[in-house]
């Protein structure tokens, strides 16, 4: 399979990538786009855009998806989907809930992120209409790809 990020490499300056734990850690608070593939050199699976968000920027973006507070919009929702899907995950949840262990859905969707071993890049913009319009031109590129967002 191609490298899908060379689709777009050249769009902007783009960061390191890094696991997703640490990329929450080094995320910026402005406005852009972030790119999440599989493993530390798989596949590209995600392009999605983040606004100013209350100051936030990138940073909060994927903060909100890492505590698992966003299961049904954006890289959360895609990432849980695919959770749901992996019979030997839903498994381990249903083995939790029959020990008498239930969890939040919060807490699911934040299992789902980690699961699916997410890396993370990005780029920043000066605003977020600028961001809108990288993350457009990405998708674009990728528009045979086999992403995860729903919205192509």
């Amino acid at each position: 399979m191609a490298d899908t990020f060379g689709f777009i490499a050249d769009l902007a300056p783009w960061s390191p990538w890094m696991p997703f734990a640490l990329a929450i850690q080094q995320a910026p608070r402005l406005p852009g786009v972030y790119l999440a593939r599989q493993r530390p050199t798989g596949p590209l699976v995600y392009v999605g855009m983040a606004g100013e968000r209350r100051g936030q920027g990138i940073k909060g973006r994927l903060t909100v998806y890492y505590r698992g507070k966003a299961a049904v919009s954006g890289l959360g929702e895609a990432a849980l989907d695919r959770a749901l899907a992996d019979l030997e995950w839903l498994r381990q949840r249903v083995a939790e809930v029959e020990a008498g262990h239930p969890r939040r859905a919060a807490s699911w969707a934040q299992d789902a992120i980690h699961h699916a071993d997410l890396h993370i890049s990005w780029a920043t913009t000066a605003d977020r209409e600028t961001a809108v319009a990288l993350e457009r031109q990405a998708l674009t590129a990728l528009a045979s790809a086999s992403l995860w967002n729903r919205d192509r």
